[in-house]
C-alpha cells in the first residue's frame, strides 16, 4: 500500500484544484459528504436500512479530501496547523502528551 504525508496530500490537492474551483464550492462539497457521513452512521447504528453503497470509510476519506482541499487551496499549512492546535488543545485540558511529543516517542 502507498503511503502519503498530510503536506503531499496537500500539495496533490492544490494542483488538481488549481484555479478550477472555489473555498465555498469545496466547502459546500465537504457540507455534502459529512451528510453522507452521517447517513453511513445511522445505517451501522441501526436508524436507517442499510445500502450497498455507503461506506463510512470512503465517506470519511472524502470528507478529509475536501477539508484538506480547502486549506490547500488557500496556503495553510496543515500540518504546522494541526500541530500548534494540538499543542494549544493539550495544554488547555491537561493531556499527558501532545502530538508532538507522541510522534516523537
Amino acid at each position: 500500500m502507498t503511503e502519503f504525508s498530510l503536506a503531499q496530500f496537500q500539495n496533490y490537492l492544490a494542483d488538481k484544484y488549481q484555479d478550477s474551483v472555489s473555498s465555498s464550492g469545496l466547502f459546500m462539497k465537504l457540507v455534502e459528504e459529512i451528510g453522507e457521513v452521517a447517513e453511513a452512521l445511522n445505517e451501522i447504528e441501526g436508524r436507517k436500512a442499510v445500502s450497498a453503497e455507503t461506506s463510512l470509510a470512503y465517506e470519511l476519506a472524502d470528507v478529509l479530501h475536501y477539508a484538506v482541499a480547502i486549506a490547500a487551496v488557500n496556503d495553510i499549512d496543515l500540518t504546522q496547523t494541526i500541530l500548534e492546535k494540538d499543542q494549544k488543545a493539550s495544554e488547555k485540558y491537561q493531556h499527558r502528551v501532545n502530538l508532538s511529543q507522541f510522534l516523537e516517542e
